[in-house]
């Protein structure tokens, strides 16, 4: 059994091993020549106050001591093997493959999509031309939402599963290996392409199957059971089991589940602004001036307040990052925000949202599932008329939007499309304007000089998560009412982002084994 200490260091000392080792030793009370191996477990920033530290979490084995290996990803032939469907190939969708695999599953991963590499032209002609594409874009295609916007790897949902095995099966797909230490580990969108194309191979290397351009249209239900799927409206398969792993935005499916009498919920979910400041800015509120520690990386923030009973709270932040438009519709307008491996942009962006319960919303009904969904619709289309029914957003300073006045002019943005000037006060909705005032305010007292005339608002951030959910058994992960149907990750309500959707995407696929008793 190993020893663990804590230890505090200067930032320029973390390359220093042989202090790092020495002191941690000493903590630890062990002997140099009595350590077989150690490592930097954990390693995090303590900003609080200044001088900023390190905090390193240290792993010590003793000479009689075993260091466990990494969790890798155990392939075999699975050609010949009981057959799944997963619909979506996003980190729920390829977990769930690569689990499946493992388990001595064949799965067919369906993406309506494409391939990641192929997806950059589609994310070009929005950025450039302003084309969405419906069924290639930000949100769908190889890899999901997560791949072009950011590649965050940070959870608290331990109670969901296994998140070490989920890290080190990214590590043994090419990942590196400072994903395992990090509090907020990071992979940055230019070299997730890489990794889930590594998937992707080991998926079909087993005999699985992986279709792209390949879009779920109808299910095949007889008697509350799975029986098939069809794609594209033409291409029949028969399954009794199927993973519904879609995503947030693959709202086409919710109104296909509706039609067939599946029971779906409205769901909690929340919607604000992108935010952006000067990524100096930020570092030098949350490094008390250190702006000029090259051993420092580019500063994170979070934040939080409960404003007039709805919590307002930052969303994926970004450090070095830049604003992406993520419609996947034409006639409408959503940000979201990415970083590059090294967050080496001049530019800090979050999400700042407010939460909404569906009784928040002026239509509600316990029955209706879609009450948030439609909010949600509501506010991308009115954003999109702000902006010009192009892909610009309606923007505004954030000390202009608090004081209720439209921005003459604006520094320059990382959003490419383009913004447009506008009152965001009248073309959000009250519930959500008002507690965005009033947070910033809060937010400005947390952290001096976040309040900027410099910061500019964003509209909409709208997609956090699912405005509905797909209710399912907490035993065998099945919905409610239909056999064999599995809903998972983000699209179903069942995660907040890519490692709780891969840890989902395992789960689903450890509650088919056991049916099968593999």
């Amino acid at each position: 059994m190993s020893t663990l200490i804590s230890l505090n260091i200067l930032p320029e000392e973390l390359e220093n091993t042989d202090l790092i080792l020495r002191s941690a030793s000493k903590k630890a009370n062990i002997n140099p020549n009595q350590i077989r191996d150690w490592r930097i477990r954990k390693r995090s920033i303590d900003a609080r106050k200044k001088p900023v530290k390190m905090q390193l979490q240290i792993e010590i084995w003793k000479t009689e001591e075993q260091r466990e290996p990494l969790n890798k990803f155990n392939s075999q032939d699975v050609s010949s093997c009981p057959a799944i469907a997963i619909i979506g190939a996003g980190p729920a969708g390829l977990y769930a493959a690569l689990r499946a695999i493992e388990a001595g599953l064949k799965p067919l991963v369906f993406e309506r999509g494409k391939e990641v590499r192929e997806r950059r032209r589609d994310l070009a002609k929005i950025n450039k031309e302003q084309i969405v594409n419906p069924e290639s874009n930000y949100c769908f295609g190889e890899g999901g939402a997560g791949t072009y916007s950011d590649g965050k790897l940070y959870t608290r949902s331990k109670k969901r599963g296994n998140v070490l095995k989920a890290l080190e099966w990214l590590v043994h797909f090419g990942a590196d290996e400072d994903i395992l230490v990090d509090a907020h580990p990071h992979i940055g969108t230019n070299k997730l392409p890489k990794l889930i194309t590594a998937m992707r191979e080991a998926i079909i290397e087993a005999g699985g199957e992986v279709h792209f351009d390949s879009k779920l249209t109808d299910l095949k239900i007889e008697e509350n059971r799975i029986k098939g799927i069809v794609i594209n409206k033409t291409q029949k398969y028969e399954f009794t089991e199927v993973i519904l792993a879609t995503g947030h935005s693959a709202r086409d499916i919710f109104y296909m589940l509706h039609d067939k009498k599946v029971k779906l919920e409205a769901k909690p979910f929340a919607l604000g602004v992108r935010i952006e400041h000067q990524q100096e800015v930020i570092n030098y509120i949350q490094y008390h001036g250190e702006i000029n520690n090259p051993y420092l990386p580019p500063a994170a923030y979070s934040l939080v307040a409960q404003i007039d009973g709805m919590g307002v709270y930052s969303f994926c932040m970004c450090p070095g990052g830049i604003i992406a438009p993520c419609a996947t519709e034409q006639e409408e307008v959503v940000t979201n925000g990415w970083s590059p491996s090294k967050r080496n942009n001049p530019y800090a962006n979050s999400g700042i949202v407010v939460s909404v319960e569906p009784k928040d919303l002026p239509n509600y009904t316990p029955d209706d599932p879609f009450v948030c969904l439609n909010f949600q619709k509501e506010v991308e289309r009115i954003c999109w008329v702000a902006g010009g029914k192009t892909q610009q957003v309606p923007a505004q300073r954030m000390t202009d939007f608090v004081k209720g006045i439209k921005s003459k002019d604006f520094p320059k943005t990382s959003y490419q499309p383009g913004i447009v000037s506008a009152d965001l006060n009248k073309v959000l909705p009250h519930l959500i304007a008002s507690r965005l005032k009033k947070a910033f305010v809060n937010f400005g007292k947390k952290m001096p000089g976040y309040l900027s005339k410099d910061a500019v608002l964003h509209a909409p951030e709208s997609r956090t998560s699912s405005p509905i959910s797909i209710p399912r058994n907490n035993e065998t992960l099945e919905h409610v009412e239909i056999h064999g149907l599995y809903p998972c990750g983000e699209g179903a309500g069942y995660a907040g982002g890519i490692m709780s959707a891969a840890i989902d995407g395992i789960n689903c696929v450890d509650a088919i084994a056991l049916k099968y008793k593999l």
